[in-house]
């Protein structure tokens, strides 16, 4: 089994030490995964299977309700840590949003790995009758809302104005297990919202840009560009760097013989428009595809190298799959369990 590279020098010359790989699955409960009754039997599955973490999106479409789902796997599960990837900042009132992340981290023992964002899919905003604000107003809503979040996550009172949120003398209850609080996760592509995360954040999900339609530029799924994002991370982060955790997400994992055959049928299947959520707003080349951070093509040995090169480059080391490649995925997991 190969070790990894040494990481490259960044600008200031200074080497981050590697983070051992933490991996986490994920399940929405929807009708591909069987349902919401067979939700709880999905997070157990991924305990079993070796998964450090199991997350739960935040949509208003054909998905479980991520805080109740996380009460539930509270008690059904042992020891897996408990996530949101990510609750859309626009649908909670952070004071509530506080109580209850304070109480699932309290009934699951201090497991709880909250994750937060602007809000990106403005379809669901307008069907729940939502305001869904412009980029910059949504960006100032989250910063105000981590600021209140980090303070009542602690057990302490807060008193807070800001130009979206009046908080007042109150106190964060009930005391969460974890101290001096529950890691707190915010997922980004663009500048400002990675300049954000590297300000409050102790767990960074790095994605790809997206269009203003929220579709995936292939541009951004490269391993150049994702260096480009961890440096502006590293860069609005300053002394903080070292204490991040830095997170992705591989969209899509084929177990095959021949890599490089099958990187070819991606990028064909791309100039056909498939898959649709994706933006191919340049053309990739095969070596671009098959070091793509978000790709995962080859023989469970090569993934593993793969996803060691990803971790040298980048420094990221905190790898997600999604539900329904988390059984394919296992057997990578016990190739780098330990690393």
């Amino acid at each position: 089994m190969c070790s990894a590279q040494a990481p490259d020098l960044p600008a200031d010359g200074q080497i981050r030490a590697l983070r051992p790989f933490r991996f986490a699955a994920g399940g929405e409960g929807n009708a591909e995964e069987g349902g919401a009754r067979k939700f709880i039997k999905l997070a157990q599955l991924a305990e079993e299977l070796g998964y450090d973490s199991f997350m739960i999106p935040d949509h208003l479409g054909n998905q479980v309700g991520p805080i109740a789902a996380l009460g539930a796997l509270a008690v059904a599960t042992e020891k897996i840590r408990l996530g949101t990837a990510v609750l859309a900042n626009g649908f909670r009132h952070p004071a509530i949003l506080a109580k209850d992340a304070a109480t699932i981290d309290v009934l699951s023992g201090g497991r709880l790995e909250l994750g937060l964002g602007a809000g990106w899919m403005r379809d669901e905003y307008d069907k729940a009758g939502i305001t869904y604000d412009r980029p910059g107003i949504r960006i100032e809503k989250l910063e105000e809302s981590l600021q209140i979040l980090d303070t009542l996550l602690r057990g302490k009172e807060c008193n807070f104005e800001g130009k979206h949120f009046k908080i007042t003398g109150l106190k964060g209850s009930p005391r969460p297990r974890q101290g001096p609080r529950p890691p707190i996760c915010v997922g980004g592509g663009g500048p400002r919202m990675l300049a954000l995360a590297a300000k409050y954040a102790d767990i960074i999900s790095v994605v790809p840009s997206s269009t203003k339609d929220g579709k995936l530029r292939l541009s951004g799924m490269t391993l150049e560009k994702t260096i480009e994002r961890v440096e502006i991370i590293r860069e609005a982060a300053g002394e903080r760097f070292e204490e991040i955790e830095l997170n992705w997400a591989i969209t899509t994992i084929v177990v095959t013989d021949d890599r490089e055959q099958m990187a070819e049928m991606a990028l064909a299947a791309l100039d056909n428009g498939y898959p649709p959520n994706v933006d191919v707003d340049v053309k990739l080349s095969i070596e671009d595809i098959l070091t793509s951070p978000y790709l995962a093509f080859g023989t469970y040995e090569e993934i593993a190298d793969q996803i060691r090169n990803v971790r040298a480059k980048t420094t990221m080391s905190y790898v997600g799959v999604f539900p329904t490649q988390m059984e394919a995925f296992a057997p990578v997991i016990e190739l780098l369990k330990g690393e």
